[in-house]
């Protein structure tokens, strides 16, 4: 039987709570603005719109920042998607981008649900006194009101919110500061999430066993430097091999 670790810190948007296929969204809300992308079809604007997102978020200091404000983060990622589509659309003006950057912020928030299993998966560890904490970036408002509105704080015994606590990952007092309040040491904990430098590589380099959640089943990327020490594609993939 495997052994149980003393701690998990879970990280919280797509990892406990999924707000479904970015790409997806992104051409679901192409589509009802189709006329003003024309001649791009749905799906090649869709694909442009990903790539500037990827780009615009892979920035760590940039996204530090608008992580704090993330409906006006998106509006910008939107922005400079545009710029390189607007030879072939000039109807995605700058205006026109605040407009699909509000639609498509409000529209995936709604999306919000528990992945399959998640919720199970944490109420196992708890049975069996394994300490866990939520450790989420983000700003203070939005991510309390998620911890509310999916009736988290009860199922974890540390919640830390990036924007509450003034730090969050990948700087390594968000992970000390989440095990200080555990009671634990990083030779006992898993980190677990979708970010590979958030929830692998910052807590590998602290001795943290790092689990990555490939909900989308892509894979680490062709010559990363990253090599979790676990990969799951569900939550519920936690609890196997434990009675």
């Amino acid at each position: 039987m495997t052994i149980l670790p003393a701690a998990i810190l879970f990280d919280l948007d797509e990892t406990i709570i999924s707000f479904g296929s970015r790409r997806q969204i992104l051409q679901e809300v192409v589509e009802e603005f189709g006329e003003i992308f024309a001649p791009l079809a749905p799906a090649e604007a869709a694909n442009a719109l990903e790539a500037g997102f990827r780009r615009f978020w892979a920035d760590e200091e940039r996204a530090a920042i608008w992580r704090q404000n993330l409906s006006e983060g998106r509006i910008l990622a939107v922005e400079e998607s545009f710029q390189p589509l607007r030879d072939r659309a000039s109807a995605l003006t700058s205006a026109f981008a605040r407009t699909f950057g509000e639609r498509f912020h409000a529209y995936r928030e709604e999306q919000g649900k528990f992945f399959p299993g998640a919720l199970e998966t944490i109420r196992f560890f708890r049975e069996r006194e394994v300490k866990l904490a939520l450790v989420t970036n983000g700003a203070a408002e939005p991510q309390r009101a998620k911890v509310e509105r999916f009736a988290l704080a009860p199922l974890f015994h540390h919640v830390q919110i990036e924007g509450e606590a003034g730090f969050g990952k990948p700087q390594e007092r968000a992970y000390l500061h989440a095990m200080q309040a555990l009671g634990v040491e990083a030779r006992e904990t898993w980190m677990v999430g979708d970010n590979l430098e958030w929830e692998v590589a910052a807590p590998q380099r602290l001795g943290i066993y790092g689990i990555w959640h490939d909900h989308l089943g892509e894979g680490v990327p062709e010559g990363s430097p990253v090599k979790p020490d676990r990969i799951v594609r569900s939550i519920a993939e936690l609890v196997s091999g434990f009675d």
